[in-house]
């Protein structure tokens, strides 16, 4: 990963998860199941430039959800909160 790189997990999203199994956002703010298109939709809404990976959380490896690097250097709790506000009511 270069420098001005954030990695973003859907699990940081799962409302459905608690803080101890990854979810990185309040239960409102997440959604249920989110998936990596969910993250693009999110990235593109706040412009944010990004790549997805074949890769998956070290956590959760047998679920193989991908994972999604995007351009931000402000810090990645501000990167998080961001997307988290562009994704769609889908709970």
């Amino acid at each position: 990963m270069a420098q001005g790189e954030c990695i973003l997990y859907p699990c940081y999203f799962n409302a459905g998860y608690s803080l101890v199994e990854g979810r990185r956002v309040k239960k409102s703010l997440g959604m249920k199941a989110p998936v990596v298109t969910d993250l693009e939709r999110a990235l593109k809404r706040a412009g944010v430039k990004y790549r997805v990976e074949d890769k998956h959380h070290p956590a959760h490896w047998a679920r193989r959800e991908g994972r999604i690097v995007a351009e931000w250097t402000a810090g990645k709790e501000a990167l998080i909160q961001k997307v988290a506000q562009k994704l769609e009511a889908r709970k």
